[in-house]
């Protein structure tokens, strides 16, 4: 960790302050992201967890500055090492996106490119970010074949790292040619190609069998075990960010609903919210328990009205839950909820 001046607060890894991403249609403003504030130490490994349609993935694009159009970031700020990333121009975040910060996206079918080998995808990432002198034009005879032999040799050890047999010929073969925990595993081995200080793995293991996901869940605990890698987990199961995570935030219409250390919020939810997401979760036990899904659907988050969304769903939803704004109170040491069950 770098050396802080005696008295003050290290500055964590990343911080977000007030982020608010909003997407203008014709229809009204869609308010994916609003006023979010979350701190990743490092080291750490945080989860996201929230049903479809909550903005776990729109905060993830929103650090990197990849909110698709028409979206904007109008308010609040992404700080990387104290850093404001929402000022920082186009150029400025190619250089942090993948060597700094990476991102290992959902559908690894979508993401690799289907036309070249997997070997060549993790090259290009190391030509795009200079590393082993892989950038600038072609080089004399000697160099140009020792820079290509260091990239063969790094892609090589990337593959084996991430568990991929036979790298020499994996390194070759095109993705259709890959099972889906394998496209995952390349899709790591490209996150990690420029030693990124923190990985943003956005639903990674949704389309994979449990055996394949336990595999992958390990892989990422060795990366962050061996490396000090700090992770954000996005995803939709309580149950495996319980498992991963040393801290969540439980994300509800574009808005935190709860935040804390992983052991406390998961024995004593204290949000309606987070609740309701630990019934729907299946349990081996001496006594059948029926399963408790969340009546209604995850609200419109076009206009939405002053209070708390989750109002319509909520089994313990009075007067006072609409009409004003509602603020993160805490209930607990490093624990929040915003619920007015908790004002007083």
């Amino acid at each position: 960790m770098e050396d802080q001046p005696v008295g003050t607060t290290p500055t964590p890894l990343l911080e977000l302050e007030g982020l608010t991403t909003i997407f203008p249609l014709k229809r009204g403003r869609v308010q994916a992201v609003t006023g979010l504030t979350l701190r990743l130490e490092r080291g750490q490994i945080m989860g996201l967890v929230g049903e479809s349609g909550s903005g776990k993935s729109m905060t993830m694009l929103s650090i990197l500055g990849l909110v698709p159009y028409p979206g904007q970031i109008v308010a609040g700020e992404v700080r990387f090492k104290g850093r404001n990333l929402v000022r920082a121009s186009n150029a400025e975040l190619r250089e942090i996106r993948g060597k700094d910060i990476a991102m290992i996206f959902q559908d690894p079918m979508t993401t690799l490119n289907p036309i070249f080998p997997i070997g060549e995808q993790i090259r290009e990432s190391l030509r795009i970010h200079g590393l082993l002198n892989g950038a600038g034009p072609r080089l004399p005879w000697p160099f140009d074949h020792a820079r290509r032999r260091a990239e063969r040799e790094r892609v090589l050890w990337l593959l084996d790292e991430v568990g991929i047999p036979t790298p020499e010929e994996a390194s070759h073969r095109y993705p259709h040619e890959y099972s889906g925990g394998m496209q995952q595993r390349a899709l790591i081995a490209i996150a990690l190609s420029c030693e990124p200080q923190i990985l943003l793995a956005d639903e990674l293991t949704t389309a994979l069998d449990v055996t394949v996901q336990a595999q992958i869940m390990d892989l990422l605990k060795r990366i962050n075990r061996d490396r000090g890698t700090a992770i954000i987990l996005v995803t939709h199961d309580l149950g495996l960010a319980a498992e991963f995570c040393q801290e969540i935030a439980v994300m509800y219409a574009g808005r935190i609903v709860e935040r804390g250390p992983t052991d406390p919020l998961i024995e004593d939810p204290k949000h309606p919210y987070t609740q309701g997401l630990l019934d729907c979760i299946p349990r081996i036990a001496a006594t059948r328990r029926r399963i408790q899904p969340i009546p209604g659907t995850v609200p419109d988050l076009i206009d939405l009205p002053p209070g708390c969304a989750f109002t319509p769903r909520c089994p313990h939803a009075h007067d006072g839950c609409t009409g004003h704004a509602i603020p993160l109170y805490k209930v607990g040491p490093g624990r929040l909820a915003r619920c007015v069950l908790y004002e007083h």
